[in-house]
């Protein structure tokens, strides 16, 4: 695949930017290229296992995405199968001769930021800026492209062994990996890589293997009470509100660990009622994580049990439920290597740095490494300059196009050995 072609791909996926779940338009772009190609595609429940979505879209969320993508010019029936069945896809393709089974994961959900419109930003001068009210602001839109550029490009089966390019919905809020995972994608894998452009690199510039990735967990916690009336008779309330704040503060308030580095925020908060009626419902969600997988479980215990003192101090009722999670993965020395000689040979890489850190951003890629590199095989997450003008998921971030070639060039590089 050409570099312009790359280029037009990324940019009509920047245009039409989608929540994760709900990416009708971009899965059926992708299956319509790989279908072109004469790539083997599979979706449905070998790509994901739906049941397994822990928070999945609403109905009414995925009519109103349904319909928008309709308006865009996506078949009906497309847009059906993809609610039915899921957005993820994997695209395989068979070397001419022995060889490992590389697994690649490119994500392809956009996020809920409102792109910038001015002339400087180029999505808008040059007229692909998306009008969905969400935001390619996390360089999914090129990591689709790279995805059908490599299949595109390894079609001649001219490489050893298995590619295996497993297109993600949902990575932000990190919750598409696992039901993938669940489906079996990882199963047969050797050699599992992620690919994500950007991390405040130039142009030019790759990281071989992230080792700073931080473990993650996003919960709910909602919490029922009984509401009554706040003046004749509150003593027989149960204050939800009240509790679901006791829960807050407590949650940010968790102690540090000296051994690894944590982060909680809680995002979100919503109750019922009015300033009369003691409020019987309210839920918050919140986020855990750690450059440690085990001390995640800690913290995640800890934020637990923060939840239920609140609880049972206002008499209400709380329960959780985990809707993403990440883990943290180390890249293995040997992939490195293969990555190193790969990069050598691509001119316009001009700086390539084995190993190093990411900004400490999490990814649930890295749960996908982990299965591949626990049942005895390889992995790596490696990071591809951008010389994005903005940081990650803000309204001005994009990424310099030239920097989609280099990954490409890169990977097929290293698949073809």
């Amino acid at each position: 695949m050409q570099p312009e072609t790359i280029i037009a791909l990324r940019r009509r996926f920047h245009a039409h930017a989608e929540p994760g779940f709900l990416e009708y338009r971009t899965a059926s772009v992708i299956l319509a290229e790989l279908r072109s190609m004469g790539v083997r595609a599979t979706t449905g429940a070998a790509a994901i296992a739906v049941d397994r979505i822990a928070v999945p879209p609403t109905r009414a969320e995925m009519d109103t995405w349904g319909a928008r993508a309709v308006d865009a010019g996506t078949p009906p029936d497309d847009v059906a199968y993809f609610q039915e069945h899921g957005t993820a896809i994997i695209a395989e393709l068979e070397g001419n001769r022995p060889g490992p089974t590389w697994g690649l994961r490119v994500d392809i959900d956009a996020l809920p930021v409102d792109e910038e419109t001015s002339d400087e930003h180029a999505p808008a001068a040059g007229g692909f800026r998306s009008t969905t009210g969400y935001m390619h602001a996390c360089g999914h839109d090129g990591h689709a492209a790279i995805g059908l550029a490599l299949a595109e490009r390894l079609r001649d089966g001219d490489f050893p062994g298995t590619v295996r390019i497993m297109f993600q919905p949902a990575e932000e809020g990190v919750r598409g990996a696992q039901p993938m995972i669940d489906a079996g994608v990882t199963r047969g894998v050797d050699r599992m890589l992620a690919v994500h452009l950007g991390g405040d690199l130039p142009t030019g510039t790759v990281v071989g293997g992230v080792t700073d990735a931080m473990a993650t967990t996003k919960w709910t916690a909602r919490f029922e009470g009984e509401a009554a009336h706040a003046a004749a008779a509150p003593e027989k309330g149960r204050h939800a509100l009240a509790a679901a704040a006791q829960a807050t503060l407590a949650i940010l308030g968790l102690t540090r660990f000296a051994e690894a580095d944590t982060r909680v925020n809680v995002g979100t908060f919503h109750a019922d009622g009015s300033a009369n009626i003691i409020p019987a419902l309210a839920t918050i969600t919140y986020e855990t994580r750690s450059t440690s997988n085990a001390v995640l479980e800690d913290l995640n215990l800890r934020a637990e049990n923060a939840v239920q003192g609140a609880a049972r101090m206002y008499g209400v009722e709380a329960s959780t439920t985990v809707y993403g999670r990440a883990a943290v993965s180390q890249p293995d020395e040997a992939l490195l290597a293969g990555v190193a000689r790969a990069a050598g040979d691509v001119a316009a890489i001009s700086e390539f740095t084995p190993s190093g850190p990411s900004g400490g951003g999490s990814d649930d890629a890295h749960l996908l490494i982990r299965e591949v590199q626990e049942a005895g095989g390889l992995g790596t997450y490696i990071f591809v300059g951008a010389s994005n003008p903005a940081p990650h998921h803000h309204r001005r971030f994009d990424v310099d196009e030239d920097a989609l070639v280099i990954a490409v060039d890169l990977l097929e590089g290293l698949f073809r050995g």
